[in-house]
């Protein structure tokens, strides 16, 4: 029996180990990730935030104030599976921004929130679709993104940034805030970035072709690529 308790002990203190480890690689990941953002001038000063789901429930989250080009993984805010902020500095305040994403999208393992100049000049146009925000110019934007949905400007921090995601009961991975900048919930911290950056690359793609009639994909194209590949398309 004594030998047994003391392999049960063992297991339960390896698999402590492997959470931690697995903890300090996923806020270096972050860390890494934001700096990359950072100096390729897709959100400058200390504007943008992100967070990613830990193994236990738990979120890492960007500080408020803090620059993506300068975050320390020992600081990032760490809250537990309750919500509660258990560690760090004090998270950023478009809090309600993210836990909005977690809570209706069961798949959302991180969330980027940029202010990336592209995007942001284009939710400044009259003409663009709130439901479609970006054109369909490259199948990338389809694939990663669906459709986004052009939200209404709100102050920074306004809880009820929060509450227009959820009224989009979880069928949408990124939207886009007016005047402000795109947020993207993606199964990981990686796949996030990736995404937000594609939003990003399409706006400017849109910018350089506006009032040239560009060639664009057919609805047919589109509903190939929704179909071929798995695309969340909320009609």
């Amino acid at each position: 029996m004594t030998g047994m308790t003391g392999m049960t002990g063992m297991t339960g203190m390896t698999g402590m180990t492997g959470m931690a480890e697995g903890e300090a690689k996923l806020r270096e990941q972050i860390c890494l990730l934001a700096k990359s953002i950072f100096d390729r001038g897709l959100t400058g000063g200390s504007t943008g935030n992100i967070s990613a789901r830990t193994a236990d429930g738990g979120l890492l989250v960007s500080p408020t104030g803090t620059s993506f080009g300068r975050l320390d993984p020992a600081r990032l805010s760490r809250f537990d599976a309750d919500g509660t902020l258990i560690g760090g500095d004090s998270p950023t305040k478009e809090m309600p921004l993210h836990s909005a994403f977690y809570d209706t999208r069961s798949s959302a393992g991180a969330v980027v929130h940029l202010h990336s100049c592209h995007s942001v000049a284009l939710s400044m146009l009259p003409d663009v679709d709130p439901d479609n925000f970006l054109p369909p110019l490259t199948p990338y934007a389809v694939m990663k993104l669906g459709k986004v949905k052009l939200l209404p400007f709100f102050l920074p921090g306004d809880p009820a940034m929060g509450e227009a995601v959820r009224g989009l009961a979880g069928k949408r991975s990124a939207v886009m805030l007016a005047n402000h900048g795109p947020v993207v919930a993606g199964k990981d911290v990686e796949a996030a970035c990736n995404a937000v950056e594609e939003l990003e690359d399409t706006a400017r793609l849109a910018l350089l072709t506006r009032g040239m009639n560009p060639r664009m994909l057919t609805p047919d194209q589109v509903g190939r690529l929704v179909t071929e590949f798995d695309v969340e398309w909320d009609e």
